[in-house]
């Protein structure tokens, strides 16, 4: 058996820039002031592309047990018509593992540590995980498509390979 072990990186916007947009307040942001000086707006920290096929954006909550390391990756997904936002409200730090967009290839995942402040913006087709909450049950407030079409593939991890992530 081919084993596979991920070192958990930290999620910084270079690092993460060819699967997605880190969402975090950070200096370099663009910052509006708004509600006469009362808000600071962080400006357009996500591309949210999911007009593909006539779809639209939908808000949903998803609710995730725990997960515990290390951990065992057993399949990927892919949503080929659309970006898919996640945004932990639990206030938790969360695992995130991705792979670029194209045909999957488990020798380039990578995973990265959220902290409770940091949101993700997958790319469109961007090889994902699914929620990976830290510590309780978790919650995520996720931006996606909805409309025609098939929009997530998955692929299952061969049992030849075991690919583990821990600390």
């Amino acid at each position: 058996m081919t084993v596979i072990n991920l070192q958990i990186e930290a999620l910084t916007q270079e690092a993460f820039l060819p699967y997605g947009d880190v969402i975090e307040v950070n200096s370099s942001n663009q910052v509006i002031p708004i509600n006469y000086g009362l808000t600071e707006r962080h400006h357009d920290l996500a591309k949210i592309d999911v007009a593909d096929a006539g779809g639209h954006a939908i808000v949903s909550l998803f609710k995730t047990q725990a997960i515990h390391l290390p951990f065992s990756v057993k399949i990927m997904e892919r949503h080929p018509l659309g970006s898919q936002t996640f945004i932990m409200t639990t206030g938790k730090p969360y695992i995130v593992i991705v792979s670029e967009a194209g045909e999957f290839d488990p020798t380039c995942l990578r995973a990265f540590l959220a902290t409770p402040k940091q949101g993700v913006n997958y790319h469109k087709g961007t090889w994902h995980h699914y929620c990976l909450g830290l510590e309780c049950e978790n919650q995520f407030l996720v931006i996606d498509r909805s409309g025609e079409g098939n929009n997530c593939d998955e692929v299952e991890i061969p049992d030849t390979l075991s690919i583990v992530v821990s600390h």
